[in-house]
């Protein structure tokens, strides 16, 4: 059960982390992964708003949060990497579907960046598939339903 909630913990650090670091440092090392860079079909490969700040932030935090919880650095840096990595391949999927960067896409937004760390942590950790399954069910269904009230605490951009 501790287990389960430092992973959830984890999902929300990679998940929040880049939100946090461009409140704290606005446009301050906000270079693009994509560097700008369009796909075959003229859009962007994956948007502006998916910066190596964000990157470094959620990476960064999962692995000094999996540090003090006795996981191991390295784990949670690959974790939150994972979990960044699974918010690029929506971002990915978004664009081809002509979808901007604040357009909602329900579970395709959070199923992605929960379940690609949830596979390391399956084979890292002693950690059944039921209780994988339930924490990235509960990482979806918490974002789905705490989006809303971050965007009116002026936390997040858009209210999805």
């Amino acid at each position: 059960m501790i287990l389960a909630l430092e992973l959830f913990v984890m999902l929300v650090l990679a998940n929040g982390a880049p939100v946090v670091a461009r409140k704290l440092f606005g446009h301050h090392w906000s270079a693009p992964v994509d560097g700008g860079r369009l796909w075959r079909d003229g859009r962007p490969l994956l948007g502006k708003s998916k910066t190596w700040r964000g990157v470094v932030a959620g990476t960064v935090s999962c692995g000094l949060f999996a540090m003090v919880a006795g996981l191991g650095v390295i784990f949670g840096c690959l974790f939150g990497l994972l979990g960044l990595a699974g918010d690029m391949i929506s971002s990915f999927i978004k664009r081809r579907r002509g979808l901007a960067s604040s357009a909602r896409a329900l579970w395709l937004d959070q199923i992605p960046e929960a379940a690609l760390p949830m596979v390391l942590a399956l084979l890292w950790l002693p950690l059944g598939i039921w209780t994988a399954i339930s924490v990235v069910v509960l990482f979806t269904l918490s974002n789905i339903l705490l989006s809303p009230l971050l965007y009116r605490l002026g936390i997040r951009r858009h209210p999805h």
